[in-house]
Parts: structure tokens; sequence; C-alpha cells
């Protein structure tokens, strides 16, 4: 904007928004416009002089909106601190989850089903963002390890299939992930996976948030950029006022993905970002040619299964029963024949797909991909078992079994289905059941379904059960 214009806005901030009275932001648009007609200026749009209000550091707001000794103020000043420092591209790697600020809507009906959640990885050295995944679900093991996965590999492909035209070139292997303390950073899956890649674990330290400070200033910037989207609540209800969210809402889950993506590469990257003092992408090319390539991810199918959910079971003489469901392969045979002397198996799901499962095999080298041993199977998430699995019980049958669950689960989608004009809980189930091969949200981890590679016969049994994380 012309230089007088900005300086009309500038001073507009902070006489009328950065106050104590905390005006809101309709009134300080009206009063930015009213001085540039008064001056016989171009007047800016409200996008354009919210755009400006956000490039003020949040913790100046809260210090002169909410006072300097405001328990928000302390906290964004605190997490302004100084973290752990990164000698180079993905030497310090930050993960984190957030409800996004706005209300999406059905694929099919256009209807409003909720917000979502983001989960979202961070280079410190460079700011750029290693990746992303936008979910109905709210923050687990999964989440964490379709960011991971999405954050290591080759991102053209991932572009190509939005068809957008823009440069995400970050990718690799992270040396050292910094995470906070919630439990989903705490599971057996991200341990052994991490293990498995040598990447290193180091938790935020409790009560020093400035540890995190780059990961919170980064979702507080998206969430900036999304609260100019329709449909958006914007942080707090008191911002919000009377902006009804559910009827301005217009994108669905994988219209916020292809907007986010385009977001984060065609903008954020090329934006000089404040901390740095110079664009992300800028930043990472510099550390690229001064450190070298980081380490690749070699097979992102295998990546990927390494961050699953982990559980454990013994293997009996029709192959592994996992939550009711028998899974079986020719491969298990040696094992099978040899049982008496195995101990339990180290297996990994995806639980937006059990129609397979990955078992370690027992020299630990590698995953075998086990199918379900009925393979005319539909795809079902874990959500839609255990749904299924509740109303079995509920309606008093004692033994379950997998033929009861399958077909429940078929029962289940249609009413959901039927049930979904008329409620918004529903239309959010309907969202969450969408097996993964047709769900939009695959795309962001890369991998929208780990192929079945073996056959298997048709078997069952039971097995001893073991703890498993929450998926």
């Amino acid at each position: 904007m012309p230089a007088r214009v900005d300086d009309i806005v500038t001073a507009a901030i902070y006489d009328t928004y950065l106050t104590r009275q905390k005006r809101r932001i309709v009134r300080l648009v009206e009063e930015v416009q009213l001085r540039c007609k008064n001056a016989g200026l171009p007047v800016p749009s409200a996008k354009t002089i919210r755009r400006r209000l956000e490039t003020i550091r949040a913790e100046e707001v809260a210090r002169r909106r909410d006072g300097p000794r405001s328990s928000e103020a302390r906290r964004l000043t605190s997490a302004a601190g100084h973290g752990p420092v990164a000698t180079g591209p993905l030497d310090i790697v930050q993960i984190d989850h957030t409800p996004v600020d706005i209300i999406l809507v059905d694929e099919i009906s256009r209807l409003p089903v909720g917000r979502p959640w983001l989960t979202v990885a961070i280079d410190v050295y460079s700011r750029c963002i290693t990746g992303f995944l936008v979910s109905f679900e709210a923050p687990s093991a999964t989440s964490v390890g379709l960011c991971l996965t999405h954050s290591g590999v080759e991102k053209k492909a991932y572009l190509d299939g939005l068809g957008l035209d823009t440069e995400w070139p970050i990718a690799g292997v992270p040396r050292l992930l910094h995470l906070d303390n919630a439990a989903e950073f705490h599971g057996e899956a991200l341990a052994r996976g991490c293990q498995q890649h040598g990447i290193g674990l180091e938790y935020r330290p409790k009560g020093q948030p400035h540890f995190g400070g780059v990961i919170e200033r980064l979702i507080g910037t998206l969430m900036g950029l999304i609260h100019d989207l329709p449909g958006t609540t914007f942080s707090n209800p008191t911002e919000r006022g009377t902006y009804d969210s559910d009827a301005t809402a217009v994108l669905t889950l994988s219209e916020l993905e292809h907007w986010l993506a385009l977001a984060i590469s065609g903008r954020y990257h090329h934006a000089v970002h404040e901390g740095i003092m110079e664009p992300p992408l800028a930043r990472w090319k510099r550390g690229i040619a001064e450190h070298g390539d980081p380490r690749p991810v070699a097979n992102s199918r295998e990546y990927l299964v390494d961050f699953l959910p982990v559980v454990r079971r013994t293997i009996q003489r029709d192959g592994f029963t996992l939550d009711h469901i028998t899974y079986y392969s020719d491969v298990l045979r040696p094992w099978i024949a040899n049982r008496d002397r195995c101990r339990s198996f180290l297996i990994r799901r995806d639980p937006r797909d059990l129609s397979q499962i990955f078992v370690l095999e027992p020299d630990g080298r590698s995953y075998v991909t086990v199918p379900c041993r009925r393979l005319e199977r539909p795809g079902i998430s874990l959500f839609e078992h255990r749904k299924a699995v509740q109303m079995i019980k509920a309606g008093g049958r004692a033994q379950v079994d997998e033929e009861v669950i399958f077909r429940t689960v078929e029962q289940q989608r249609g009413l959901v289905k039927a049930a979904a004009k008329k409620s918004r809980a529903a239309r959010r189930q309907l969202a969450r059941q969408t097996p993964v091969r047709e769900s939009s949200v695959d795309s962001v981890a890369v991998m929208p379904a780990i192929e079945t590679e073996l056959a298997g016969d048709d078997q069952a049994a039971d097995s001893v059960p073991f703890p498993m994380e929450r998926w």
C-alpha cells in the first residue's frame, strides 16, 4: 500500500486497536477508512488492514490490550524467549497440534461438520514448515506418524496431485525432534520409530514455554491466515462477535488441506520471517549450500510403518487376531510351526484401515504385511470398529465376532448417512469413519493406503491380549 496510507493504518492500529479499550477489528477498519477518505487517499480493504495488524507480534498486542502483567502477555513474552538453537536444516524439528479456527462442511451435503485438528512440524533453523496433517481425529500416535511421514518425503508428487505449481523442497530425516509433554509424544510407536531412524527425542522442560516458542508462533501465524477464510471461528468468542461461522462455512477438509498446502508453499515460505529476518525458503537453501542435504527418507512406505501405533500379540494356529479380526498369510507358516518357542510379536496397524497389519519379523529387520484372512472384507477404520463393538454389546450380545462386526459397520454406515442430513454430529462421524482409501486426508499422509502384498487363507483364531497405545 502507499506509504501515506500505511502510516495512517499503523497510527490507527496503535491508537484505536492496541488500547485497553479492546476495540474490535471492525472498529479499526472503520477508523482507517474514515481517515483515508478525509485525507483524500485510497481506502484499503478490511483484509489489507487485518494483514497489516498480523505483522505485529502477539506479545505486543497482549501487552497493549490486556496489560503488561496479564497472564496472556506473560505467556507470550515467555514463549518469545530463546529455545533450542539449531545449526543447520533439520537439525531440530518441532511438532505440535491445534484445533483449527474454522468450521468445515461435509464433502457431499456441504453442511457444517465442525472444526478439524492440525498437526504441523517446523524446521527451527530455517522456519520452513516440514509437513502437516489436517484431520477430524484428535491428536494421537497416528497423527504424529502421518505428520512425520509427510515431513520426511519429497513433496513434488504431493503438490502435483493437488495441481499446485509451487516449490516445497523440504524433506529428509531430522536429527532431533523437540516436543511438548502430551501423551501422544511419549508412546512406544514414536520412540521405536525414532530409534529405528536415528532421530533424537527431546521434551520441553516444564515451566519453560519459550522452548516451544517457534512452533507456537507458527501456529499463531497460520491461524491468523485462516481467520480470513469463510467459516472462521476466530481465536475466541469475543473476537468472533456476531459472525455466524456455521452459516458462512464453505470449505471441506480436502479443500482446507489444498489451501494450507498453497499457503505454505506459495506464501509463508517466501515471506520475510520476523524471527530470522529473511524468507524461510531462502534460509533453507542457504543452509543446504553450507551444510549439505539432510539424510533422505529411503522408503516412504517403510518410514510410515515405522511410526504407526504398536500392539503385541502371540501367534496362534490360524495367525493373529486383533480386536476380533483375524489376519493370516502363508508367510506366517514357519512362525506358526514354531509358535511354542515364539514370544509375542510386535505389530503395527494403521487405524484408518484395518484390512492389514504389519508384523515385525523375529530378527527385527523388517515388517511383513499380513492381510485380513477374509480378503473380501470392506476397509473399515478403528473408529468404526469400536462403534460397532459398542453397539453389539449394548444390544445384549455377549460374544463379539468378526462377522457380526463387519455386518454392524455396514448397518451403521447406512444409519449415519441417513442422519447426516439432519445432524451435525452425524456428519462429523461420517467424516471420521470414511475408509482410508476414500479419505481426502490421505493425500497429506503421502500414501493413501499401504498396498497389501501378501495373500492369505481363510482361517480363524483367538489370541492373548497385550497392552496397546491410544490410537
